[in-house]
């Protein structure tokens, strides 16, 4: 029996949008503790586009071909020996290592959730990525508790917008930056404060937060070690901060180093049900366009994820 060829986006060497590549390749195989997964939507992460210029090459190798993408939801269609926690037909999200800008992929069934009914496959490819590492900054690196004050830099992007929700039904006291176009949205969220970067500095506003969670690095950065309190914490997604500037003020300053938990997944999908928390998606490609959604991710300053859209 000939083997099923299945419909994928690779690239062969670093580059821009246009070395993502729609190829055909054998369908993977779920090997022990694997399910293979029919994928419905796949997420499109700011760090997708990073991998393919090369920007994590000094810490993280890749070999090539490689299949973009850790973010999916589809429906499970067979599972690897040992697997007795999920069975074909059912509907899942999740993290996988081995790429979902594809029609199939295999996942360790540590890394995978059921989904919630309530929500739809791109829904449910927005949170693994997104609302993980939102909720990972705040819960665990930031940890956030009723009561605090917290500052979320990009509150309208792909991480902010779900730091935002979290952070409110958490019962902290919510101050987000946005450009003019978001400002609205993200005061929807459940903001009390919103700050137009575009025409005000937030440290000319913002004083005393007990945390600032940071996705946008440089110069935003460095700004925001003014606003944090004596014994707060800055948690920054995109680089390290200075641990000796963070000893001279008397706070916490970290990266994130942890993925979230398949625990995380499950807890962010029960907020989705209860509808406390819900996704926006700004965008949706099919997966032959996966180089536009590229190009619309690396442009930046917009609100609500980007989804490839791979199958109904």
């Amino acid at each position: 029996m000939p083997q099923k060829m299945i419909n994928v986006i690779r690239f062969h060497e670093y580059g821009g949008p246009e070395a993502l590549k729609h190829e055909r390749i054998p369908c993977p195989e779920p090997k022990d503790e694997e399910v293979l997964i029919r994928i419905h939507a796949a997420g499109v992460l700011p760090a997708d586009w990073k991998l393919r210029q090369g920007l994590f090459k000094e810490v993280r190798s890749i070999r090539f071909p490689y299949i973009p993408g850790t973010s999916f939801a589809g429906i499970v269609e067979d599972v690897g020996a040992g697997v007795t926690n999920f069975r074909k037909g059912q509907q899942v999200f999740g993290r996988s290592t081995t790429g979902t800008y594809a029609e199939y992929t295999v996942a360790s069934t540590d890394f995978l959730v059921l989904k919630p009914h309530s929500i739809s496959f791109d829904e449910a490819a927005t949170i693994s990525g997104g609302a993980a590492t939102a909720w990972r900054a705040l819960m665990y690196d930031g940890e956030l508790k009723a009561g605090d004050r917290v500052l979320v830099h990009g509150a309208a992007g792909g991480v902010g917008l779900f730091a935002v929700q979290f952070a409110k039904w958490k019962g902290a006291h919510v101050i987000g930056t946005a450009s003019a176009a978001n400002v609205d949205f993200v005061r929807s969220l459940g903001a009390e404060t919103v700050i137009d970067y575009t025409s005000t500095s937030f440290e000319q506003v913002v004083q005393d937060v007990d945390l600032v969670l940071d996705t946008v690095g440089g110069e935003t950065l460095e700004r925001s070690w003014s606003v944090v309190k004596t014994g707060g914490t800055i948690v920054s997604l995109l680089e390290q901060p200075s641990l000796e500037k963070a000893k001279g003020l008397g706070i916490k300053a970290l990266k994130p180093s942890q993925l979230s938990t398949k625990e995380d997944l499950e807890t962010i999908a029960h907020l989705f049900e209860e509808e406390i928390v819900k996704t926006f998606i700004a965008r949706t490609f099919p997966l032959h366009e996966a180089g536009f959604a590229h190009e619309l991710s690396q442009r930046g300053h917009g609100s609500g994820r980007i989804v490839l859209h791979i199958s109904d």
